[in-house]
């Protein structure tokens, strides 16, 4: 049985929403406990609207909230009651296999690292999340977690993410690229020339050299590494771009008559196309590195996201990623 905390209070849709992605992962697996942290009577209320296995799903009290607009190391500081805080606290005494958030991104980094801690020979834990592709998900890493990463960083998060990909997602022998303004090895700003041959030296990974932003969406590679104000900027426009595309196709299609009857036909094809570049799909984005599991998701996050942010890290304690982790950094 395997114990998921998971921020009641987090994200711009709770409690409701939590708490419904909650119920619905517990009644798709057996093998999932979990506990909600936060405010007693709101997440009460809510649980009564569902029908579920009582003993799998356990309230830990939370009084605090942390904002997102709060300083991130002066809320984990200050708020030792937030649910963020107790969450994490969790795991750090090992009464859950791992964490989840759709809370303040900055808290959860910071906290993750105060409080569970850095897995030993870890430098920098980086956040990655998954992109959808035409050929499946790719891991972006890192996306927001160490805007001024240095050569060493890099090479570490393209290990990790190489056995993430490798246990989580099944993906042999993943391959990974460095995100570049071209394809030559000597393009690139200083800190893309001077991890470059490093990755290529690396014989940890599976290394094909540099990608392009516009390669992503196509699925050239399974590891993208990158320092994190890059994998924002990407991982931001990739959401955006996204979602202006679907509303214009929308808006497009309800212009007129012929439009209507258009879309009545291409509607099957169409849901299937959104759906395999729907990122909630593959849940939220894991911490790397860490003593134990943190997963942040969207602040945005529905229901859904939330399941799978939840059966998404059940992969990772069954596949035991932190002990292959610790494995490598030994090796």
């Amino acid at each position: 049985m395997i114990t998921v905390a998971v921020d009641a209070m987090g994200g711009d849709n709770a409690p409701v929403e939590i708490i419904k992605g909650v119920v619905d992962a517990v009644n798709k697996r057996k093998d999932i406990k979990v506990t909600l942290v936060g405010k007693i009577e709101d997440i009460e209320r809510e649980l009564k609207e569902y029908t579920y296995n009582e003993d799998r799903i356990a309230i830990v009290p939370a009084t605090e909230v942390i904002a997102t607009e709060e300083p991130p190391v002066a809320a984990i500081r200050s708020k030792k009651d937030s649910s963020i805080v107790v969450g994490l606290n969790l795991v750090k005494k090992q009464e859950a296999d791992a964490f989840v958030s759709c809370g303040s991104t900055g808290a959860i980094l910071v906290g993750g690292q105060l409080i569970a801690g850095k897995i030993k020979g870890v430098k920098r834990p980086p956040l990655a999340p998954i992109l959808p592709t035409v050929k499946g998900g790719s891991l972006l890493i890192d996306c927001g977690a160490n805007v001024d990463a240095r050569s060493e960083h890099l090479v570490q998060f393209a290990k990790m993410g190489s056995i993430y990909m490798e246990n989580a997602m099944k993906i042999k022998n993943p391959r990974v690229a460095i995100v570049n303004i071209g394809a030559e090895e000597e393009k690139g700003n200083a800190l893309v020339k001077e991890t470059f041959p490093l990755l290529k030296e690396c014989k940890d990974i599976n290394f094909i050299g540099s990608i392009e932003a516009r390669e992503i969406p196509y699925g050239a590679a399974d590891v993208i590494v990158c320092e994190a104000f890059v994998g924002n900027v990407i991982l931001k426009l990739y959401e955006g771009t996204g979602a202006a595309l679907i509303k214009e196709i929308k808006k497009g299609i309800l212009s007129s008559i012929r439009g209507k009857i258009g879309g009545i036909l291409v509607k099957p094809a169409l849901k299937g196309i959104i759906k395999k570049f729907d990122t909630s799909e593959y849940g939220g984005a894991p911490l790397l590195g860490l003593n134990g599991l943190v997963v942040k998701a969207h602040g945005s996050s529905k229901a859904k996201e939330v399941t799978n942010a939840i059966l998404q890290c059940v992969t990772f304690k069954e596949q035991d990623i932190n002990g292959k982790i610790k494995e490598s950094l030994t090796n």
